[in-house]
């Protein structure tokens, strides 16, 4: 069997995947958006899209990104605010500032900045 599940909080059901999917990115990363203008710290990583059915639907069709591709959740930051991210794979990549993100969530989940990524606290790991 080449498939596994597993619970999704945000779809609110059991989400059907891979058994092994390739993650470009790691929890402590800092990546930037491609399309859109702003970066954040990967905090979690889906192995498939594991969203609402409605957030998927908002995105328009001719951009919407496929759902069998690893989708990463970020602690995002832009000019004006910060926030939580959830964007798909084919829509990152690494960041060339490779500086500190400043959203005010992150000492909850990493402990501090050390070659341009971030270590997770101790004890948060899977």
């Amino acid at each position: 069997m080449n498939r596994a599940s597993f619970f999704s909080p945000q779809a609110g059901r059991v989400i059907d995947a891979p058994r092994q999917t390739r993650a470009r990115f790691a929890i402590g990363d800092v990546v930037r958006h491609k399309h859109h203008d702003f970066r954040g710290v990967i905090f979690d990583i889906d192995p498939v899209f594991a969203n609402s059915e409605e957030w998927y639907q908002s995105i328009p069709v001719d951009v919407r990104p496929g759902r069998e591709q690893p989708y990463y959740h970020l602690l995002a930051e832009n000019e004006d605010s910060s926030y939580v991210a959830y964007v798909s794979q084919q829509n990152l990549t690494g960041d060339p500032d490779g500086g500190p993100v400043d959203h005010p969530s992150l000492t909850q989940i990493f402990e501090d900045f050390r070659n341009g990524r971030y270590q997770l606290r101790r004890g948060l790991a899977h």
